[in-house]
């Protein structure tokens, strides 16, 4: 063998082999070089003007709106008053038809938490709204009157272009504001967002202080009552304390903000599915269960195949607790639910999931890690054409800070990733191309710092990944 023996040489193939898998499946795509200046992330104080309580008798204040119904013809109105229950009537008209005001009827709830008791929580259902129309609502009916807008999306269709802006872990601190704004200010207006979950970030004060949930609903009331943001339960939503005898997982979540869950056939709030314009959204719930068998594995076996791609060519996902994540917080939180679910992904070729929980942003290529059976011994993630781009974007601002340790190397499934605070919108132009930008809270209105043409893997199914040149 000359130089080696036989055995060496065997050994350095090995070796060899070792270093080319080191290089082909550790050296990811970029880590961000932007280095944010290092302060601590401090809540607003609830004397804060974002905060204010509105003027008025029993004027009504959270107030914020979703969609009502599968298709986006209905809107959830919700809203508090705190001095008496007052009226759960809202009056609403379309700009077309200003003098022909309708009446919709809700109801009103209630609830305690420790030493803490809510004011009279409303939600009322508009329903048989026109498409792509414009309509103001009026709450406070006999009190204080308060008014707002919103506008309706286009009817469902495969070409219909549509913007969501991306939000998660938002809180209440000076960078939640920060994000809040610099969302409100971007060139490419959301007309909905998508929220990955956690959002008052109540829980983290002593006894889960409810009334930090009041301070959250009228800090964002801003949006929230004049665009639907679509809800994704968080680990901060569970509020289970049961030192304080609180035993109910996510009362105050689900009392104060309702889903058109039944629409889709789910059998609890936490998981659901609704259509806007040109997407397919399935929101899923980290933290109910998931296993086989179970409500919320049943509900996404027969909602899957119900997708279709020729009505609704974009098939998103939400999510709280993120699959992919190369940060050294919360890192393999989500495995169990991937093991479980990622394989459907793959085979109903869902587009991009968005995920939270981790305080930092991260966007990964398309990738699959299903080929792993225990004996085989396949267990890394590989390039895959039908997998979905997972985006972590829990990077809203809130008190808990950023996720700033990383693992190292970067992984290959990580095509972009920073510690940063920011938002994100997902602009879909026709059946085949959407377009995604990420914004850090420091940039100006149209800086994107991480950006990707998105190919629908149903219509154009091509490589779109960011790095595959690099």
């Amino acid at each position: 063998m000359g130089l080696f023996g036989s055995s060496s040489f065997v050994v350095f193939l090995l070796g060899l082999v070792l270093l080319l898998n080191i290089a082909v499946f550790c050296n990811g795509g970029k880590t961000s070089t932007f280095v944010r200046k290092v302060e601590k992330t401090n809540d607003m104080p609830l004397d804060s003007d974002v905060f204010q309580v509105p003027h008025g008798y029993n004027a009504p204040q959270q107030v914020h709106i979703t969609q009502g119904d599968q298709v986006g013809k209905a809107v959830i109105v919700s809203w508090v008053t705190v001095e008496e229950p007052g009226s759960s009537k809202v009056l609403y008209w379309s700009e077309w038809h200003r003098k022909q005001k309708k009446v919709a009827e809700g109801k009103f709830t209630t609830y305690k938490f420790y030493n803490y008791t809510s004011g009279y929580i409303h939600h009322c259902t508009i329903r048989n709204l026109e498409f792509n129309t414009k309509y103001y609502y009026v709450v406070g009916v006999g009190h204080t009157e308060r008014k707002f807008w919103f506008t309706t999306p286009p009817e469902v269709g495969p070409d219909v272009p549509y913007t969501f802006g991306l939000i998660g872990d938002l809180g209440q601190s000076f960078d939640s504001n920060r994000t809040l704004t610099h969302y409100e200010s971007n060139l490419q207006k959301g007309q909905t967002v998508l929220f990955v979950g956690d959002l008052s970030y109540a829980d983290t004060y002593p006894n889960h202080d409810n009334a930090r949930w009041d301070a959250w609903g009228r800090f964002v009331e801003r949006s929230t009552a004049y665009q639907p943001w679509i809800w994704t339960a968080g680990n901060h939503e569970i509020d289970f304390a049961p030192e304080i005898g609180e035993t109910k997982p996510f009362k105050p979540y689900t009392k104060r903000y309702h889903m058109p869950y039944k629409a889709s056939g789910s059998t609890a709030p936490f998981w659901y599915s609704i259509k806007r314009a040109s997407a397919h959204i399935i929101v899923l719930a980290s933290y109910s269960a998931y296993g086989k068998y179970t409500p919320q594995y049943r509900w996404l076996k027969d909602e899957l195949p119900k997708v279709n791609r020729s009505e609704t060519p974009w098939l998103i996902v939400l999510m709280h607790s993120p699959w992919y994540n190369s940060y050294n917080y919360h890192y393999m939180e989500g495995e169990t639910m991937r093991v479980m679910y990622e394989e459907w992904f793959v085979i109903y070729k869902v587009d991009v999931v968005f995920a939270g929980h981790v305080h930092a942003y991260e966007r990964s290529e398309r990738v699959s890690n299903i080929a792993y059976n225990v004996v085989n011994g396949i267990c890394s993630p590989v390039k895959d054409q039908s997998a979905p781009v997972y985006i972590t974007i829990g990077d809203g601002g809130n008190l808990e800070g950023l996720a700033t340790n990383m693992t190292e190397p970067q992984p290959a499934y990580s095509a972009y990733r920073e510690a940063s605070f920011g938002h994100a919108i997902f602009d879909i132009k026709n059946r085949t191309h959407a377009y995604y930008g990420w914004h850090r809270n420091q940039d100006g209105n149209a800086v994107e710092a991480d950006s990707m043409w998105f190919s629908n893997r149903h219509w154009h199914q091509v490589d779109d990944s960011t790095t595959s040149s690099q």
